[in-house]
């Protein structure tokens, strides 16, 4: 019987699938796995390459299975999926697991630490409890209109909601008005989300890649800290526009026959992330047009020429791309940038400065430069 060289373990609550495979791709056995005897079982083999796809328990069993010294790889459902044979069933399954990861060009998923997705937790559970705020509010809201009462939207007019509701004169039948106060009662998730902002604050604080990354136009200490906790390390990628693109900020493609065509926005990718960037990016658009730009710079121009929500998602891309560098390169960008007609690493005067701005960061004044390429800082204003 040959050795076993590759292992795909299909996931689930209580019973798993391994299906292991030789150096070329032979069948070595397929085997039906209770919760309880996973590691038991993986600790009598050989170590080998073990490859999951990247679910919401596959970091821990990737943690656990790293500790008997085997490889791990986390492959993205999605180019999982290809290799599935007709029928699904957790065999199929576990055999196009272990089918992909033998390929040469699949793309893996980092394993993130224990402390890397505690850091996600705060911010997950904030989100949460944001989004049943906003259901709350649009519920009460939709009730009220039944009845004729119609407010603002917002949370700044919640109060002109509830007083419709505690008002004993106003059209909201005595039947309905106990239940809407069920509602009302829900509305109160501000200190929570308060108490949540807070921590993450003081967890932005006391990391430095956090603060980094608030340093960039646009970035609050919620995005800095869903960058730091989210997204995958720098050197995953090659440069910042591959980053842009795993975010879902670049165009999709449907190019055929030598021609090049580009739509709109793949949105592919983390969607928690590209949703902050561009929040964060429309903040700095509205700034920019109600306090001005600076003569000559990229947003102004781009303003002048481009319809408002394609240069904010134009920014958010740019953004994506200066966090990239700035975790890559573990500096900020904080301070202004040299003059265009100064000598660069590229030559001398303005030909080697096109597209590529030099950065002196706090802890390096007078020392080192740091290249960022295609960066800008309060250049953008």
């Amino acid at each position: 019987m040959s050795e076993v060289s590759t292992i795909g373990l299909d996931l689930a609550k209580h019973v798993f699938q391994a299906h292991g495979a030789d150096a070329s791709g032979k069948v070595v056995f397929r085997k039906r796995l209770r919760r309880e005897k996973v590691l038991e079982f993986f600790a009598g083999k050989p170590a080998c390459l073990v490859a999951m796809e990247a679910c919401s328990s596959a970091h821990h069993w990737a943690r656990e299975l790293a500790r008997l010294g085997h490889i791990v790889r986390l492959i993205p459902p999605a180019y999982v999926k290809p290799f599935v044979k007709r029928q699904k069933n957790d065999a199929a399954d576990a055999e196009a697991i272990c089918e992909a990861a033998q390929r040469p060009t699949m793309r893996f998923v980092a394993v993130k630490s224990e402390t890397a997705q505690a850091n996600a937790v705060v911010f997950r559970a904030r989100d949460l409890l944001v989004r049943q705020r906003t259901q709350a509010i649009n519920a009460l809201r939709g009730h009220l209109g039944e009845y004729g009462l119609v407010v603002a939207k917002g949370p700044g007019h919640v109060i002109k909601l509830v007083e419709h509701v505690e008002d004993p004169d106003s059209n909201v039948p005595d039947a309905a008005r106990l239940v809407l106060r069920t509602l009302v009662e829900a509305l109160f998730l501000r200190e929570r989300i308060d108490l949540l902002d807070r921590e993450i604050a003081r967890r932005a604080r006391e990391n430095n890649e956090v603060r980094r990354l608030m340093s960039i136009p646009g970035v609050g200490p919620i995005t800095a800290t869903a960058l730091a906790a989210l997204a995958p390390p720098a050197d995953a990628f090659r440069k910042g526009r591959d980053f842009a693109a795993w975010v879902g900020l670049t165009p999709s493609q449907h190019s055929t026959g030598g021609k090049q065509k580009l739509g709109t926005t793949s949105k592919m990718g983390e969607r928690t992330l590209r949703r902050l960037l561009i929040i964060g990016a429309s903040s700095v658009v509205r700034k920019a047009l109600r306090q001005g730009t600076a003569a000559g710079s990229w947003l102004g121009r781009m303003l002048a020429r481009k319809p408002k929500m394609l240069v904010i998602v134009a920014l958010a891309n740019k953004m994506a791309r200066i966090a990239w560098a700035v975790q890559a390169k573990a500096r900020s960008t904080e301070l202004q940038p040299r003059r265009r007609d100064a000598p660069t690493e590229g030559g001398v005067g303005g030909v080697g400065a096109v597209g590529r701005r030099v950065w002196r960061t706090a802890d390096e004044r007078g020392h080192r430069q740091a290249s960022f390429p295609h960066c800008a800082s309060s250049a953008w204003l």
